[in-house]
């Protein structure tokens, strides 16, 4: 098996909401993926794109992405923001993920960036695993806070 990867273009946008899809029913919040496929081309393909990603293709099909963008910590400066890391069901267990991951790393170095950030769910041993093989820091004490676009719309 050959795994292609590159930069993803707006061609891509289709199958990667797919593919968001498929992890927001493995996280179990499908109803949470609320982003229209134009809002999605718009933020990634503007003219002061929103977030950058990488695809692995297999046969020509997209089995895989990591999607990022920049985040500014006021403690550590510029990092990479890791929004998603998925890699199909069916192709899960055939370093996909490794391939991503570590373009993701070559991607941060190259842009100066002071680290990589993102979140994984506590349950997801399979990530938690994945990721500890990096060494990476998996932080507790935090919690997420976030307000919808209807929240926002009612505050007076």
């Amino acid at each position: 098996m050959q795994v292609h990867l590159r930069v993803a273009v707006k061609e891509d946008c289709v199958r990667l909401m797919e593919l968001v899809n498929e992890l927001a029913l493995y996280e179990k919040a499908p109803q949470e993926v609320t982003v229209t496929l134009k809002e999605f081309e718009d933020a990634g393909f503007c003219e002061n794109p929103v977030w950058r990603a990488f695809v692995a293709q297999v046969d020509g099909l997209i089995v895989g992405f990591a999607l990022y963008y920049t985040r500014y910590s006021t403690w550590k400066g510029c990092r990479m923001y890791l929004e998603d890391l998925l890699v199909t069901e069916s192709m899960r267990g055939k370093g996909i993920g490794k391939l991503l991951f570590d373009r993701l790393l070559i991607e941060a170095k190259a842009k100066g960036y002071n680290g990589i950030t993102w979140q994984v769910l506590d349950w997801n041993e399979p990530a938690l695993n994945f990721y500890k093989k990096y060494e990476a820091s998996v932080e507790g004490g935090w919690l997420n806070a976030s307000l919808s676009i209807d929240q926002l719309l009612n505050i007076k």
